[in-house]
């Protein structure tokens, strides 16, 4: 009881008691037996319910656990830095398709590894057994070098210039309805008109094409009565660079790799078989002021083809890609046997291996 008959009340014992477990001053050595009864409550009372969506801090882990996270952590570095292709195929599925390769930035130095090359593709893995499995899809994988004024273009020119050149990779070599043998009007469309030997050129080879004029040069066509493209895919592997060319043009060269899944056009086939096609074309943007040209066109400067799989000697105006059944009566192919997905040689040094052979030997598709 206090002054006057007075009770005290629970909150200043309480105070009372926080003072004296703090060490107050104040605070008598040994607290009331009123203090003692409340602090004897406040200990037996259970602790507060948790608050709905309250944060409880997570206990930390002590002793051995983290010893042993850490020699694992160990382990897997370890695995990767020794074995990287087999940690890639934990997490492909074992095909690798899942770890697209980075774009292309420069010529590699050697060509991809063959360990898969057993594998046969299926209407599921049409690029089963190739290093087409890691290679990107479509333009994905044709990156466009950083714009910079050049010759007569201003830097914003010459990235258009630069992306209307990789349209024209899409609509000469992609292009669904050019695939199946449609005539690639929209990449015609952004080659310079004035250009008459090119026009000759184009017109002649859709009319009659032959060795000196065939459309696969610069086009990727097939029959759609005699094959049909598996998915909606095409791997490509490639690069895009520019310079400045003669007066003051801005010069585009592209060299890109276009694997091709096909299976007979009868309904049922699933024998796919591919065709890889390596082209390098040089496009010139020229300065109007200098060249007659239009606007959004260009000159071509060159044009080169390797083909695999993709017709011998047929000139047709189509690729014509062989089956199991074709290639066990052609006749044997002589000259060495070159890589059609080995991109660490130029075109020109590729062709000078194959002696200028059109119908040389692949040693995979």
């Amino acid at each position: 009881m206090g002054k006057g008959g007075e009770s005290i009340s629970d909150e200043e014992w309480e105070r009372f008691l926080r003072e004296s477990e703090a060490g107050a001053k104040d605070a008598p050595e040994e607290p009331s037996a009123r203090a003692r009864m409340v602090a004897g409550r406040l200990r037996e009372e259970p602790d507060p319910p948790a608050p709905w969506r309250g944060h409880q801090p997570p206990r930390r882990r002590r002793g051995k656990g983290w010893y042993v996270v850490g020699v694992l952590v160990a382990v897997a570095l370890l695995v990767v830095a020794v074995a990287p292709g087999r940690v890639v195929g934990w997490f492909a599925g074992g095909d690798g398709e899942s770890t697209p390769l980075a774009v292309e930035s420069e010529r590699p130095d050697a060509p991809p590894p063959t360990e898969a090359a057993a594998q046969q593709p299926t209407l599921k893995q049409p690029f089963r057994g190739s290093p087409a499995t890691r290679w990107g899809d479509g333009t994905a994988s044709l990156a466009l070098p950083e714009a910079r004024a050049t010759g007569w273009m201003s830097k914003a020119q010459v990235a258009e210039a630069l992306a209307e050149s990789r349209d024209f990779l899409a609509d000469s070599s992609l292009d669904r309805g050019v695939l199946r043998g449609e005539r690639p009007k929209k990449a015609i469309a952004l080659i310079n008109p004035h250009q008459k030997d090119v026009q000759d050129f184009l017109a002649t080879a859709f009319r009659s094409p032959s060795r000196e004029n065939d459309p696969l040069l610069l086009f990727s066509r097939f029959e759609s009565s005699e094959v049909r493209l598996v998915g909606d895919v095409v791997k490509t592997r490639g690069r895009i660079t520019y310079r400045e060319g003669k007066r003051g043009a801005v010069e585009v060269t592209t060299d890109v790799t276009y694997v091709y899944p096909v299976v007979r056009a009868e309904a049922g086939s699933d024998e796919v078989a591919r065709t890889i096609v390596r082209r390098e074309v040089v496009m010139s943007w020229d300065d109007p002021a200098k060249i007659i040209t239009e606007p959004g066109t260009f000159s071509l400067v060159s044009y080169k083809v390797d083909t695999t799989n993709g017709g011998c000697d047929t000139f047709t105006g189509y690729l014509t890609p062989e089956f199991a059944a074709e290639r066990a009566t052609s006749p044997k192919e002589s000259g060495p046997a070159l890589d059609p997905y080995d991109r660490s040689t130029s075109l020109d040094e590729r062709m000078r291996k194959s002696d200028g052979e059109r119908c040389g030997t692949a040693s995979r598709s």
